[in-house]
């Protein structure tokens, strides 16, 4: 009896957290952690940095091309898989793109620490913190970028085109994983090419 119970309570709990991600409260209060995270990593890189202007810079963009291959990794083989916390949240911003779904305001901030704790192990510390400030601040522009790519109509003709590649990944959801650039895509064959009719 007390086996039968344990897969119901995991199973509401999951539920829960999936209902309060998908809150306007969740997504403003992720965006404000992160924010918070990203600078207090950036700030203390600078603190602890012992190299110069170069290396620094060289963090940031390093943190900042890592944090566009995460974002491809997570959303093909994590969100577009059968792992219930992602898949279910992800599936329900395929049927409502205008909803709020996020993943829950602690997690990414849990994740991204973790990631800085083993950068830190493994390289300068300064260097480390500055990198993950980064990929930090590359997560909030994702969230950022994927919230106005479904709550704005550009008129821009590169913004549109921008914008369009993700409105193509909700009708052919096994290409155009990225949402901030399409570069691991294009390196990845998952860009999507469209078919030439034949006559």
């Amino acid at each position: 009896m007390q086996q039968a119970m344990k897969p119901s309570l995991v199973r509401s709990g999951v539920d829960a957290i999936v209902r309060m991600s998908g809150t306007r409260t969740n997504y403003w209060v992720e965006v404000a952690v992160d924010f918070a995270l990203g600078t207090t990593l950036l700030a203390e890189g600078w603190r602890h940095h012992t190299g110069g202007p170069l290396s620094a810079t060289a963090a940031i963009v390093l943190g900042l091309l890592a944090f566009s291959f995460i974002e491809y990794f997570f959303h093909r083989w994590m969100f577009h898989t059968r792992i219930p916390l992602f898949e279910q949240g992800h599936r329900l911003h395929h049927e409502r793109p205008l909803g709020y779904d996020s993943l829950p305001f602690f997690l990414p901030a849990a994740v991204l620490l973790a990631i800085a704790g083993v950068c830190v192990l493994i390289m300068p510390t300064g260097f480390a913190l500055l990198m993950t400030g980064a990929v930090t601040f590359g997560y909030i522009a994702y969230g950022l970028s994927h919230f106005t790519i479904h709550h704005v109509r550009f008129k821009h003709p590169v913004l549109r085109r921008w914008a369009g590649a993700h409105h193509v990944h909700h009708y052919h959801p096994n290409s155009n994983f990225g949402v901030t650039t399409p570069l691991w895509d294009v390196l990845l064959g998952t860009r999507y090419v469209r078919q030439s009719r034949s006559r």
